[in-house]
């Protein structure tokens, strides 16, 4: 049953924040770019749900391999209690492990030169996508669809 509404995702680092958002009937995950983690980021990311009708934010927590959270997890939980406060939408956190080693895999794969596959950015964005579309398929599995 779609709800006409996107999903946002947030590959929040301390640095930037890398952002995909779903298409209208949540099955395709889209980069959107990325935001510097700044004094301004908390009211561009309030715009850009209103502008993008956005009815559900996942954001990737980071977990150590052994699944353990770390010191940027803790930032990460604040940081989403934030956003749901302000935002009054679901903020759901899910496990981002390897997504930035299969971001970088996957700029590779794509033929991309070496020198851009250094850009930072473009990672946090490809991880951004993979969390999401990962969140979409689940999504979509667990529906029986």
């Amino acid at each position: 049953m779609p709800s006409n509404r996107r999903t946002l995702a947030i590959d929040y680092g301390e640095r930037r924040v890398g952002l995909a958002l779903s298409d209208e009937l949540g099955i395709i995950a889209s980069g959107i770019g990325t935001l510097d983690n700044d004094a301004a980021l908390f009211a561009r990311l309030m715009r850009l749900l209103e502008e993008r009708a956005v009815a559900c934010i996942v954001i990737g927590l980071p977990l150590t391999l052994r699944g353990v959270e770390g010191a940027i997890a803790k930032k990460v939980h604040a940081f989403a209690e934030q956003l749901r406060t302000a935002s009054q939408l679901p903020v759901e956190l899910i496990d981002e492990r390897f997504t930035s080693s299969m971001a970088v895999q996957t700029i590779r794969d794509m033929g991309v030169g070496r020198k851009k596959r250094r850009d930072k950015g473009k990672i946090d964005e490809v991880a951004a996508i993979i969390l999401l579309q990962g969140y979409l398929d689940s999504k979509k599995n667990t529906a029986g669809v």
